[in-house]
């Protein structure tokens, strides 16, 4: 095993798995909130769809921005930072009635989430040891699991105890209490020289193999992940387990993630499980899952369909994550983090679309089949692409 960098390993990673578990807990404790909430507040499926895509249209925009930052200037400043915008959204979204105020705040926290976000990858990243690197951001990668299973059940009893400002209101606690971890409990992480990069360097850093191919695995789990989460409570009232049994199926598959991850990242970082056989693995278990609850609709492959997608992500996101941070230089791991980023709000984006686009033409579960391809093929184009990086 390897040795962290800075003395006192734990207190140091911590405030960073609070600030991922935050992103991930507003995002998904919000959207399930709206969901609930969309009748009362009276709107439109137009004006929700718009509301919810505006926090992933925040960080598709910025995330590559906010991570060259963070190079430029530190990644603590830029996740502190980015925490407190954070906590201000939310305020605004407590404070100011209607749709306007629901707007500001969505797009806000989505812009937010976009600094610190890429930041905090790019912290963990910088602040482990290379021969660390998966176990910690399995760690990582799990409390953020953790902030998308309880986003939505967290976000629906705040809703259902004190209406829509309770949920605002507990998204900025936390957000404040992560910035104070953060500034007082993360140490500072030296900003290293940069050589001056023109267009055709970015160009060909971005189709460079070590880049491009953990992308490609980072966006089809999210893809996969986007799909089970929107899909799964759908076919499980189609099939009439109820509201609350179909929500338990993503509670089921974000556990099993969170569970997987951190034992994934550790045997990657002892050489039991090399990149490849984690990546491919990794999809072809989230390929296998989403296959499973397309083809077979009831409550025992349901569940574990489920089991089979959060192992999965479990398995393959920390080996990517793990992968791209040994195959970057250090100067440029903020720009790099936020570029991976940026294609895993892609594919966040994608997946949903490609099945709801299938599945509106013919019937929901050919519209999971189709992604199951999808990603089945994402694994054919990693066993190529991924190889071992020389680690410095």
């Amino acid at each position: 095993m390897g040795h962290w960098s800075v003395p006192s390993p734990r207190p140091h990673l911590a405030p960073l798995y609070l600030a991922g578990f935050t992103t991930a807990f507003g995002a998904h404790g919000i959207a399930a909130a709206l969901g609930a909430e969309t009748e009362d507040i009276g709107w439109t499926l137009l004006a929700f769809g718009f509301t919810l895509a505006l926090y992933d249209l925040a960080e598709v925009l910025l995330k590559p921005v906010f991570g060259a930052l963070s190079d430029r200037i530190g990644v603590r400043p830029v996740i502190v930072a980015g925490l407190l915008a954070f906590a201000g959204f939310s305020v605004v979204g407590a404070l100011v009635p209607g749709t306007l105020g629901l707007i500001v705040a969505r797009f806000g926290q989505g812009a937010a989430a976009s600094a610190f976000s890429p930041a905090s990858s790019a912290a963990v990243a910088r602040l482990a040891d290379p021969a660390s690197l998966g176990r910690y951001f399995g760690r990582y990668g799990s409390w953020k699991g953790l902030g998308y299973a309880l986003g939505p059940l967290v976000g629906a009893g705040l809703v259902v105890w004190a209406g829509l400002p309770a949920l605002f209101w507990a998204l900025a606690a936390v957000a404040l209490v992560a910035a104070a971890w953060v500034r007082f409990g993360v140490p500072v992480v030296p900003v290293l020289p940069r050589k001056r990069v023109t267009v055709a360097d970015l160009a060909r850093e971005l189709a460079a193999p070590g880049f491009l191919v953990p992308t490609l695995v980072l966006a089809a789990t999210t893809g996969g992940l986007a799909v089970a989460v929107g899909f799964l409570p759908l076919l499980g009232r189609e099939s009439g387990i109820g509201t609350v049994g179909s929500m338990a199926l993503v509670t089921v598959l974000a556990v099993v993630s969170s569970i997987v991850q951190p034992f994934a990242g550790s045997l990657h970082d002892r050489g039991r499980l090399p990149v490849r056989l984690g990546a491919v693995g990794g999809l072809a278990l989230l390929a296998g899952g989403i296959l499973v609850a397309g083809l077979w609709s009831e409550l025992p492959t349901l569940l574990v369909a489920a089991v089979l997608i959060g192992a999965g992500v479990g398995l393959a996101t920390p080996v990517a994550f793990s992968h791209l941070a040994a195959s970057t230089p250090p100067e440029r791991m903020g720009r790099t983090m936020g570029s991976a980023e940026l294609g895993r709000e892609l594919g966040d984006a994608g997946g949903p679309l490609v099945a709801g686009a299938v599945a509106t033409a013919t019937l929901p579960g050919v519209g999971l089949v189709v992604v199951a391809g999808l990603t089945a093929g994402a694994g054919v184009l990693a066993v190529w692409g991924l190889r071992a990086p020389r680690r410095g």
